[in-house]
């Protein structure tokens, strides 16, 4: 039986908060586990421990291979000196590295257990990023092979175990993988190498990965994604449903003297003035920290890089606390070329975040729009599939009133609205339904105005955003053509090309469609309004 070991608390997308029950504590999720090197580590456990990591990981093969003896004396938290949680690894990166190791799959597990890791890894066989399609086949049957044989030896008692998911970029593999893990009592999965696609930027590839693995596994497992730490890509990795991540990151940079930040990395030497106020940042500048020995120097990036990560990986927190992890995405998506193309492959993928993205929470946060790439944000989404596939409008052969491009929200809040109605009730008109189009929403009906977020939102757009709209104005009168027996669009003079446009598109559907401009007093408006309304019967004074 798998245990329950991972409570969800908040969700954004298919992003998540959750917490993994550990034997040494909870882990909040989504968060980030240094990798830190059990023979040499250039950053204390206790700095790391005080940026806010409550996790890290190791290698078990390297503790196997030179400090086995200690380890098992004192057990890893003891050796380590961290009483947090500790995740170790079985040696499945010297495999891609190195193609062996000289461990059984039967001795690793039992070595991790008995020195008392919190989260291991069984000794998995890595795809890697250049694996032909009959090699990575191998490495998914070898470590489907490993992982039975693996659970004979596991007592499972206290350490929680990973089910790692190979077959690389072959998403075939990837499914039948994923699927494999369901029949196998693990606690966690892991989607696996990664890091040699994640070298390229080959982001697109990644989220790909993600989604496929994603799709099959339930909610209550916990995914974690190797070798993924550079917080360019961790909101994207959140966002389609990744929960922890593991990377050596920061300290690989630092001894490059790279600086790692939101929005991509720079080398110290570029620099004149760091955009960072961490503890380093602040007290440090470029000149001095040039100026510092080496060991110095690298142990201080290496911390202002712990920093960054974790910077980004609280913003993500807060995101998903706040419901707007899409627009995080979409601010990071102009970082890089490279994100911004992965942000139009997650995009593919609308339908699987509409599906667990929480429309709206008890404290609501408007939305931003931009471009058309803000169509497929799951509010639209929902809110075009709900219009056209679920709501109904209850008249027959009635009037629609479409205002066009009112810019106050929302519109039955209006002195201009709530006039008409007025007017429309004392001429005892009932059968005359009133609307609004939006930019990104299209149709927005009178009973529809006040609901999340269509008066919840700032936009911005331009013609490619408005053609789309349209089409899904067309479309709604196309699916309600028996409820509409004459359409009145009501716009001002900016808008009039707009109001040909949708009048040309809808036309052919209803064929009585007409334009009014609004360029004189309120009262002569409404009077118009309920001459077209009533084919120009006599109208009772309304105001």
């Amino acid at each position: 039986m798998i245990r329950e070991i991972f409570e969800i608390k908040d969700k954004s997308l298919a992003g998540r908060i959750g917490e993994i029950l550990t034997a040494h504590g909870k882990i909040r999720t989504p968060t980030l586990f240094p990798v830190i090197n059990p023979i040499r580590q250039e950053v204390s456990l206790e700095v790391i421990k005080n940026i806010g990591f409550e996790a890290i990981i190791t290698n078990a093969y390297i503790l196997k291979k030179h400090m086995e003896k200690e380890v098992l004396e004192k057990g890893i938290h003891k050796l380590m000196g961290f009483e947090g949680p500790i995740v170790t690894d079985s040696g499945g990166y010297q495999i891609l590295e190195y193609g062996r190791v000289d461990v059984t799959p039967e001795e690793i597990v039992i070595f991790q257990e008995n020195i008392g890791s919190d989260i291991a890894v069984i000794l998995d066989v890595p795809t890697g990023g250049y694996a032909s399609y009959e090699e990575a086949k191998w490495t998914v049957e070898e470590t489907i092979r490993r992982a039975i044989i693996s659970l004979k030896f596991m007592k499972k008692d206290k350490t929680l175990w990973v089910f790692p998911v190979q077959g690389g970029k072959y998403l075939d593999l990837l499914e039948y993988h994923a699927r494999k893990a369901l029949e196998l009592p693990y606690d966690i999965v892991s989607i696996g190498s990664p890091t040699q696609i994640l070298e390229k930027y080959d982001y697109a590839t990644i989220i790909h990965m993600i989604v496929t693995v994603k799709k099959v596994l339930p909610p209550s497992i916990p995914v974690h994604l190797f070798g993924a730490g550079h917080p360019m890509f961790i909101p994207f990795a959140v966002a389609l449903g990744v929960d922890t991540f593991d990377s050596a990151s920061y300290i690989l940079y630092a001894k490059d003297e790279r600086l790692i930040f939101p929005h991509g990395t720079m080398r110290l030497k570029e620099l004149s003035e760091i955009p960072c106020s961490c503890p380093i940042c602040s007290k440090f500048t470029p000149q001095e920290l040039m100026e510092m020995n080496k060991d110095e120097r690298i142990k201080c990036i290496a911390i202002h890089n712990l920093y960054a990560i974790m910077q980004e990986i609280r913003r993500v927190r807060q995101a998903i606390k706040e419901n707007t992890l899409w627009d995080l995405l979409e601010e990071r998506s102009r970082c890089h070329p490279s994100l911004f193309k992965a942000f139009k492959t997650l995009i593919q993928y609308k339908k699987y975040l509409e599906q667990h993205h929480p429309i709206s929470k008890a404290e609501v946060h408007g939305i931003f729009l931009y471009d058309i790439l803000s169509i497929h944000r799951p509010e639209i989404t929902y809110y075009h599939s709900r219009l056209l596939e679920n709501y109904k409008p209850t008249l027959h052969k009635g009037t629609a009133i479409v205002f066009l491009n009112i810019e106050e929200k929302p519109l039955t809040r209006t002195e201009f609205y709530m006039n008409i109605r007025e007017a429309l009730e004392k001429n005892n008109l009932k059968n005359v339904h009133i609307m609004v189009y939006m930019p990104y929403f299209g149709i927005v009906p009178e009973e529809l105005c006040e609901t999340f977020p269509l008066s919840q939102h700032e936009k911005e757009y331009d013609d490619i955003v408005l053609n789309y709209t349209i089409g899904i104005a067309e479309e709604y009168f196309r699916k309600n053509i028996d409820a509409y027996s004459k359409i009145l669009l009501v716009v001002g003079e900016k808008d009039i090309k707009l109001a040909e446009s949708l009048q040309k598109k809808i036309r052919p559907i209803l064929g009585n469609v007409e334009i009014l401009t609004y360029k004189k007093t309120l009262s002569e408006v409404i009077s118009e309004i309920l001459s077209h309304v009533m084919g120009n019967s006599t109208v009772r004074s309304s105001l």
